[in-house]
């Protein structure tokens, strides 16, 4: 029998009006609040919390600042959760590695340069990795803004094309770029829930692993 999978990303706030569906496995990826105040983190550690799964995975995203400035705090919101910062998790089978990290974009958290700096956090994903988990997208995947560029990290998908090749990588960051695409023996997933005016108007995705 297979492991149901249910993933989201970018809430911003909007938790509390999210219903998930049931299933084995429930996974974050990032941006939980709008500032990354001490309060905002804690509201959504709460509805986390209450969630009735029997694992749950997250990572931060770039407006979760509170895991950056102060993550003990953070974390200990979330106790006895579980917080992936370039770490990884096991599920059954699985293997879950959970990155904050994306290219610089504006003045948020977990901002690295392109090129080497973020190329140094993608050489820390371990081979054999079932499920990628990262707020930002790579290059080509769940990445074309609104207004024409794509916003992906190039040293992502270097590493997860040719190295990692994960069966599923799973992000957000980009709302408008919501959505499913499958390339090769990978799965990229933009699970953003917010669209690009901060709406809740997409659904979580679920998928099974076999």
């Amino acid at each position: 029998m297979g492991m149901r999978i249910c993933v989201i990303s970018d809430t911003h706030g909007f938790h509390a009006s999210l219903k998930p569906p049931r299933a084995d496995l429930l996974l974050c990826a990032g941006d939980v609040s709008l500032s990354g105040g001490r309060e905002e983190i804690a509201a959504f550690a709460a509805w986390w919390r209450a969630l009735d799964y029997p694992r749950k995975l997250l990572i931060a995203g770039n407006h979760d600042w509170l895991f950056q400035r102060q993550p003990r705090r953070a974390r200990e919101l979330f106790a006895p959760g579980e917080y992936l910062q370039d770490s990884e998790a096991r599920v059954g089978r699985l293997r879950v590695w959970g990155s904050p990290w994306q290219p610089w974009f504006m003045d948020w958290a977990f901002n690295l340069k392109r090129g080497t700096e973020l190329k140094a956090k993608w050489d820390l994903i371990p081979d054999g990795v079932d499920i990628l988990l990262t707020h930002g997208p790579p290059r080509g995947f769940g990445d074309l803004t609104r207004r024409g560029p794509r916003a992906g990290c190039r040293e992502l998908l270097q590493a997860v094309a040719k190295r990692v090749r994960p069966r599923w990588h799973v992000f957000g960051h980009i709302h408008e770029a919501y959505g499913v695409f499958k390339a090769g023996s990978t799965t990229f997933i933009n699970a953003s829930i917010c669209d690009f005016w901060y709406r809740p108007a997409h659904r979580p995705v679920v998928f099974e692993a076999g």
